[in-house]
């Protein structure tokens, strides 16, 4: 473990890898735990788009994941996770059923497709070099991975959009706790420093100066307008996490922590959790630690907070579309 590490993978047994097609606008990163780690997820967004998430509630009967995987392609990148699959059948990981291993993967995707080229999606070729590349070297932030075609801020159409990406963080505390995340951002609303409550990347203003503020215009908008805007942009938004802790967790307190970290995206994105957008949280729990759950989810929720301003404070140009960065002053 890297002793400077302050993303996913200073929890121990985490390894993070990302396949990137920034020729296409669109990539996928694949959190791996072969040993196994319990698993929870909470899904607010109404616009999901997972593979293996129902696995995980704790009225199911398996008890381990040995990785997750995000990405972009909207559901044609689901596929990447076959690639996952392989790569852990191959080393002899997964779920034994006594004739073979079955490796556990829950996916979860985000639409990129409009940023270059639609017609380029992770696959499961993707999801295998994902996780050849993957590592316990602090994660790499941006247009990387699942964050290589993340945008935020839609409300004004895709052309005035901000590009986001990947970001991570993670917290230590005294005793060695650690709890950490890792945020896609493709949200259809505006990013907020949750500090100060300023628009850091979001829908931009049509004249170029700055940001539109996505609710102000929601306010003032008028019922028809809105009705056709959802009704071109569902399903085209969603901001996807992965928190971890090297606490003991059950899988019913490992969804708990889930489902608090979810106010993380609230104090930083803002609308979030729309009918636009399939905003989904998978928390995993690697270790022998004792620690209150009801703390863990609040330090999930302000990792969680950390990554996602991480992720738009990373992101580069791509395309037609400026960063945060262009518009810091």
């Amino acid at each position: 473990m890297h002793t400077d590490n302050h993303t996913l993978t200073a929890i121990p047994g985490l390894r993070v890898g990302h396949w990137t097609n920034l020729e296409g606008g669109t990539g996928c990163t694949v959190v791996l735990c072969p040993q196994g780690a319990v698993a929870g997820v909470d899904v607010r967004g109404g616009a999901p788009g997972t593979r293996e998430t129902q696995l995980l509630s704790p009225t199911c009967a398996i008890e381990h994941v040995h990785a997750v995987l995000i990405g972009g392609g909207s559901a044609y990148g689901l596929a990447a996770a076959d690639g996952v699959m392989r790569w852990l059948e191959e080393r002899g990981y997964g779920f034994d059923v006594g004739i073979a291993k079955v490796p556990i993967v829950p996916a979860a995707i985000l639409f990129d497709l409009p940023v270059l080229r639609a017609d380029r999606r992770p696959d499961a070729a993707a999801g295998y070099a994902a996780c050849e590349a993957a590592s316990d070297a602090p994660v790499a932030q941006g247009n990387i991975g699942a964050g290589a075609g993340a945008t935020c801020g839609k409300a004004l159409g895709f052309g005035l959009a901000t590009k986001a990406g990947l970001g991570s963080a993670a917290i230590p505390l005294e005793g060695g706790l650690i709890v950490a995340a890792l945020a896609a951002v493709n949200a259809f609303g505006d990013v907020i420093d949750p500090r100060t409550g300023r628009i850091l990347a979001g829908a931009r203003q049509p004249d170029g100066r700055g940001f539109a503020d996505t609710m102000a215009y929601l306010r003032a908008a008028d019922p028809l307008s809105l009705a056709q805007l959802a009704e071109q942009q569902r399903g085209q938004n969603t901001t996807l996490a992965v928190v971890a802790t090297n606490a003991a967790l059950t899988k019913a307190q490992a969804t708990k922590v889930a489902q608090m970290a979810h106010n993380g995206l609230a104090r930083t994105i803002r609308p979030i959790h729309t009918m636009l957008d399939g905003d989904t949280i998978f928390a995993l729990s690697l270790g022998s630690l004792r620690a209150d759950v009801s703390l863990l989810g609040e330090l999930a929720a302000e990792v969680v907070a950390q990554a996602v301003v991480n992720a738009v404070m990373a992101a580069d140009p791509l395309g037609d579309l400026p960063c945060a960065r262009d518009f810091l002053s």
